[in-house]
């Protein structure tokens, strides 16, 4: 049973120059204990997706259609009170940056005890024994000396740790996890994944995993969904998606993996449209090399091309 369900998201921002719609029809679920990446470029809209269920929004945002429900309540519904009191406790954000997530003048300590407090309402020694638990869980290693240490005495990849503990001691249901391997080297990505592995199969939290790395949807994921200009373009299974991709913007992502035994790296031409720009039919049929004329006149559905995998192409047809 799915634990979230985002249905048919819609979300703009109020510019300048007027309204420019930023997602479209954005549909995805996720299951406790599956960990479920929302891939595609930069700017293509996994961040916003994922903060529209925060509720954590710039003012100029506008959901101006969708639903997302969490345990079978729609977020959307809820008053600011009532998305506080989920924020954070039912459902935690990793973000995506770990060298500017903590306060410089506050030990870690203090930082993950206040959270305790808020969302767990417990104190002294039960709070401090909460946040023990947390740090061992993240492996972070001589707990009570580190309590004690300043971010900046922190590297970055036990920053990240940390900011997982604090999701971690609040028991998340969900954790949203935007980009948390960026900046860190290969061994500490490594590292990170794994601690994200050990909570999805211990705890059974459902974790939703934004990132443009295929290689880690490959090596971790359950479920992929790719997004391009605001939209969902194909849904599937992990492994099913890595061994045969259906979409023409999944088959050149993938394409444009580095191999190891090649230098040759394939590249997909022309750039992400912007908000600003007005594409008609399938937004990615400029730089599609399979373009029909049907594909730029109107949208494409989803069409079941596999065992839970669907893709918006019109090749299907």
């Amino acid at each position: 049973m799915s634990v979230l369900e985002v249905k048919n998201l819609n979300l703009g921002f109020n510019c300048e120059n007027g309204f420019k719609q930023a997602l479209y029809d954005v549909s995805f679920s996720i299951e406790k204990g599956k960990m479920h990446a929302l891939v595609g470029e930069s700017g293509c809209g996994k961040t916003i997706s994922a903060m529209s269920i925060l509720r954590l929004l710039p003012k100029n945002a506008v959901i101006i259609g969708g639903e997302i429900y969490f345990n079978s309540n729609n977020l959307l519904d809820l008053s600011v009170k009532q998305i506080q009191q989920i924020r954070g406790s039912k459902i935690a954000l990793i973000p995506q940056d770990p060298m500017t997530s903590l306060n410089p003048l506050y030990t870690v300590g203090d930082q993950l005890l206040e959270v305790i407090k808020i969302h767990q309402n417990i104190n002294g020694d039960e709070a401090y024994k909460k946040a023990i638990e947390a740090f061992d869980m993240v492996q972070i290693p001589c707990a009570e000396t580190r309590l004690k240490s300043y971010p900046h005495e922190f590297s970055g990849g036990m920053k990240q740790r940390a900011i997982i503990a604090m999701a971690l001691a609040c028991n998340a249901e969900i954790l949203i996890a935007d980009e948390p391997t960026t900046a860190l080297d290969v061994t500490i990505q490594a590292q990170i994944m794994n601690i994200l592995n050990e909570i999805k199969t211990q705890l059974n939290t459902a974790i939703l995993l934004i990132t443009h790395d295929l290689a880690l949807v490959g090596e971790n994921a359950d479920e992929v969904s790719v997004m391009y200009a605001g939209r969902i373009v194909e849904n599937a299974l992990a492994r099913e998606f890595i061994q045969t991709p259906n979409h023409p913007y999944s088959h050149a992502l993938l394409k444009a993996i580095p191999a190891n035994n090649t230098d040759k790296l394939e590249t997909i031409e022309g750039y992400p449209p912007s908000i600003q720009q007005t594409i008609n039919g399938c937004k990615f049929h400029p730089r599609c090399k399979y373009c029909m004329d049907i594909c730029k006149r109107e949208v494409p559905l989803m069409y079941k091309v596999g065992n839970e995998h669907y893709s918006a192409c019109f090749l299907n047809e």
